[in-house]
């Protein structure tokens, strides 16, 4: 179970970042 909990604290991680790197493609698009 704990390394259940681990892979999806990392996957929400990468998830989070690649929200991140979409708002700032916008933003830079925006800025553009």
């Amino acid at each position: 179970m704990g390394n259940k909990d681990k892979g999806g604290r990392s996957t929400k991680k990468v998830a989070a970042k690649s929200l991140k790197e979409k708002r700032q493609a916008k933003k830079a698009k925006k800025a553009g």
